[in-house]
């Protein structure tokens, strides 16, 4: 599909996130101020490969008056799902049992079909290997990092984040007053799947005890005994941030569960503190799953900028005939990469950042 656009198609895929509807808002503007045109795909890739779902239609006309308005609203007007990867696709087969069919040569195709000639597509990690995908099969894909959990690699944040670990930060400002009320311990869970940017970003800006996160398996004898040393120094509390993907040294990560066609469901870590931690503290701890209260509400004024200049940026690149690249924040300038690269790894904590040499300085435990 090579050639100069002349429709532009944009989709989110994976968990919502602060600034999809920023992303959406300026693409569509920017594309329109080039003569093109626009169109959404509902929920994903579902909106073509499904389309008898969708009474009205599976892909969304987008115009200057259907993204006006929507620059500060969480969300996406376009909807979202993390099921459905179209390399994976859950299939029933004859014998009535599911299983994985690749329909991404099929998808291709239905991009032709609708007289598509580029893609614009919001996601993490996942949505941007299925874009990579699409792009080495001959679409024209440009990607735009978005995850409120920051592991994509080769771009310094994705939007999402900075609103999810500001409200974080909010809630265990909260936190603080009950748990000194009661003498508690208050462990609280926060998403990110397997990387600890949001436990350990807004733990450290909350004032928090223990920040619990994957790149640190924790020994929870050492955290009980942390937490013990609280007491002698006048404090009669404690706050133990978690991270979701948080696990003990001798034990794996807490799944609720795992389905066809999607990745395995975190959950539970929290509760797993709470519980081995109470009886070596010899107080009463209470868990507080902030859970998706992360990904919702309206995005911060730098979510807000970021999106909007990724989405900009990623107008530009097609402009310019780019393709199979995601747009990343090189501060100050917003930058091309790879799609491969962005999606070969993912971005964890790095050990010796200065944001865990300043978390131990303040004496904050990470249980080891």
């Amino acid at each position: 599909m090579g050639g100069k656009t002349k429709k532009l198609a944009i989709n989110t895929g994976g968990g919502d996130a602060p600034g999809l509807n920023a992303v959406i808002r300026a693409v569509v503007v920017s594309a329109l101020n080039k003569g093109w045109e626009c169109v959404g795909i509902r929920d994903g890739y579902n909106g073509l490969l499904n389309p008898e779902e969708y009474p009205d239609g599976g892909l969304v006309p987008l115009t200057r008056s259907r993204v006006r308005g929507i620059t500060h609203l969480g969300g996406t007007i376009l909807g979202t799902t993390n099921k459905g990867n179209p390399t994976k696709y859950p299939t029933k087969g004859p014998d009535g049992k599911m299983y994985e069919k690749d329909r991404s040569d099929e998808l291709v195709g239905l991009f032709r079909q609708n007289g598509i000639d580029a893609l614009v597509a919001l996601g993490g990690d996942g949505s941007l290997g299925i874009a990579n995908v699409l792009a080495e099969k001959g679409l024209r894909a440009i990607g735009v990092p978005k995850t409120i959990d920051n592991d994509l690699d080769r771009t310094v944040i994705t939007f999402g984040f900075d609103t999810a670990v500001s409200f974080a930060t909010d809630c265990i400002d909260r936190l603080h007053s009950t748990a000194d009320a009661h003498c508690r311990v208050m462990v609280v869970e926060v998403m990110g799947r397997y990387a600890g940017w949001i436990a350990l970003n807004s733990g450290v800006s909350g004032n928090a005890d223990a920040i619990l996160i994957p790149e640190i398996p924790y020994d929870i004898e050492k955290l009980a005994a942390a937490l013990r040393e609280r007491p002698k120094r006048g404090k009669h509390y404690a706050i133990v941030v978690v991270a979701e993907g948080a696990r003990p040294v001798d034990g794996g990560v807490s799944v609720v569960s795992k389905e066809l066609g999607r990745a395995e469901k975190l959950g539970g870590a929290g509760e797993r503190v709470a519980k081995a931690l109470g009886p070596l503290v010899e107080k009463e701890c209470r868990t507080v799953v902030l859970g998706h209260l992360l990904r919702g509400g309206t995005p911060t004024t730098f979510d807000r900028l970021i999106s909007l200049r990724f989405g900009a940026a990623a107008v530009r690149a097609l402009e310019e005939g780019r393709s199979g690249v995601m747009v990343a924040l090189d501060p100050p300038t917003v930058r091309y990469v790879p799609l491969k690269e962005a999606t070969n790894r993912m971005k964890t904590v790095p050990l010796d950042c200065d944001t865990i040499k300043t978390a131990r300085d303040l004496g904050i435990s990470f249980g080891d």
